[in-house]
């Protein structure tokens, strides 16, 4: 559809998919926000579920459009990718937030939960490359371990969350999810929902134009599939996260923006399951190569250190930053120059 129009017109269409996503990601925040108080979850379990799961459905398009046209590495690096770029997200999150480092005033448990849930899910397609290749009903034994222990850890999550058998201490700078007074004219719940959906199924499509112009890009341009995945397709898919985490901050919605965060990555790791279903020619992780495996490593050890921030809980960074966020700075740069430069 996209192969005969000229590449101008190819990056402007790419560049309005990517507005559709941001506007839909500046619009969701609010919304989940709201939903969170309404429904007694919570900002880290809404956050990490609901805002998760929403603002990385353009990202899924664009795993599942790109496994379907063959493209294994443009669609396992697009979702793994993503992860680290969100994460990066993160950090900058901190910088914005001046009291206190952001890991240390945001402290719940359930994003702590999710973090550890995170490294696990990220090991499996690791072991699934090094392993043998299989299939069941066309998918590989990964994939099914994967959609399992996303649904044990969302209804984990939320048992950790009612019953918790951890508790952060409290001090001067932590942010407590207290819920906020709503505007008098603010819309119903079934009106708050329709809009939210409303939203989702925008971004959908907006994936579909981005993966779309992102596979011809690559034959175009002959750029390796990982780096366009990791670096291009995962960036602009991952702009609601960076725009919901800002945006929450600002609001003071702390356990949001970290459980937004930490949250859609785990839903992320859902993108490998999606993609191997659409991916007709074998196993998804089978297809891949040392590139692709290099992102899933970057952001095995991103979401380590950002897990680690959390049960640390440093006060005070340098320059206003946790030592964990400029650790995390530190790796995405370093993996961005390894692909791109070195």
């Amino acid at each position: 559809m996209f192969d005969p129009l000229a590449t101008p017109l190819l990056f402007a269409i790419f560049a309005a998919a990517a507005l559709v996503v941001l506007t839909g990601g500046i619009r969701m925040t609010g919304q989940a926000d709201l939903l969170a108080d309404r429904t007694g979850l919570g900002e880290a379990l809404v956050g990490g579920v609901l805002l998760g799961a929403a603002t990385s459905l353009s990202g899924t398009i664009v795993s599942v459009t790109a496994a379907m046209d063959g493209r294994a590495s443009l669609a396992f690096s697009n979702g793994i990718g993503g992860i680290a770029a969100q994460t990066a997200f993160l950090a900058l999150a901190d910088i914005l937030y001046r009291r206190a480092n952001l890991e240390h005033a945001a402290a719940d448990l359930a994003n702590i939960f999710q973090g550890a849930l995170l490294m696990l899910m990220l090991a499996l397609p690791l072991v699934a490359w090094l392993g043998p290749d299989a299939a069941i009903l066309g998918l590989h034994p990964a994939s099914y371990l994967l959609l399992v222990i996303y649904a044990g850890g969302v209804y984990a999550s939320n048992r950790v969350r009612e019953e918790p058998m951890w508790e952060a201490v409290e001090t001067d700078e932590t942010a407590p999810d207290e819920e906020d007074e709503e505007e008098e004219d603010a819309p119903s719940t079934r009106k708050l929902a329709l809009s939210f959906a409303a939203i989702m199924a925008a971004m959908a499509v907006a994936g579909w134009v981005i993966a779309s112009v992102a596979g011809v890009l690559t034959d175009r341009f002959e750029i390796k599939a990982s780096v366009v995945g990791a670096l291009m397709t995962a960036v602009v898919t991952s702009l609601p996260e960076l725009v919901t985490t800002l945006a929450a901050v600002r609001r003071g919605a702390l356990q949001l923006a970290v459980g937004g965060i930490i949250g859609g990555n785990t839903f992320d790791t859902l993108f490998l399951v999606m993609g191997d279903a659409a991916y007709r020619e074998g196993s998804l992780y089978h297809a891949i190569g040392k590139d692709d495996v290099f992102w899933l490593a970057i952001g095995l050890c991103m979401t380590a250190v950002l897990t680690l921030g959390q049960l640390y809980r440093q006060r005070q960074g340098p320059a206003g930053i946790g030592i964990e966020s400029l650790s995390i700075l530190g790796i995405y740069l370093a993996a961005i120059a390894i692909q791109t430069i070195l």
